[in-house]
């Protein structure tokens, strides 16, 4: 058994939770299934050291117009890359 890291979790309700420990946030590539779990991600990578990269930003759009021009007025650093995954 790995050793155990302190951390707290708080369920709010059934959508919400709050989580708290001592592990910084690092970049991954994720995907967006929906749009509100997509925007929690795009928020995390905005947090996180290092780069992240999400996938299926659709997802996102459809409930924040141009949220990637809104962040950068912000200061944020976020690009949009075309998906190589798409073949072409």
């Amino acid at each position: 058994m790995r050793g155990r890291r302190s951390r707290r979790v708080v369920l709010c309700d059934p959508h919400r939770a709050v989580i708290a420990g001592p592990s910084p946030l690092r970049g991954q590539v994720v995907e967006s299934p929906d749009i509100r779990a997509g925007m929690g991600m795009l928020l995390a990578a905005l947090a996180a050291q290092g780069d992240s990269v999400i996938h299926n930003i659709g997802q996102i759009e459809r409930g924040y117009e141009r949220i990637d021009e809104r962040l950068r007025g912000l200061g944020a650093q976020i690009e949009r890359q075309e998906d190589s995954r798409a073949g072409g």
